[in-house]
């Protein structure tokens, strides 16, 4: 509950920006998309702030954090298992006559 409590909150606080920027509701998309970004972004600003405070530089910090994974997700090409090899997936089947 306490999740949805500030969730709404900051839902508040949004408003109340947007409308001192005069941005109506439902904002324009890249109003919105733009919004969300900072979204994504700030919420690697505390995981790479304590590891910096742990004296790590800055890349490292960005790395231990694992800030790519959760900003981008899993990037096309990264990470993919080789093709199987499709003569072993399939049963062999003997042509009778």
């Amino acid at each position: 509950m306490k999740t949805y409590v500030i969730s709404l909150g900051a839902g508040l606080l949004v408003g109340v920006v947007y409308s001192l920027l005069n941005v109506r509701s439902p904002a324009p998309p890249l109003v919105a998309l733009i919004g969300l970004l900072g979204m994504l972004v700030g919420e690697q600003i505390i995981p790479v702030g304590k590891q910096l405070l742990a004296g790590t530089s800055l890349t490292a910090a960005y790395h231990n954090a694992k800030c790519v994974p959760h900003l981008f997700g899993e990037l096309p090409g990264r990470h993919t298992a080789p093709p199987a090899d499709t003569a072993q997936l399939t049963p062999s089947r003997e042509i009778r006559s």
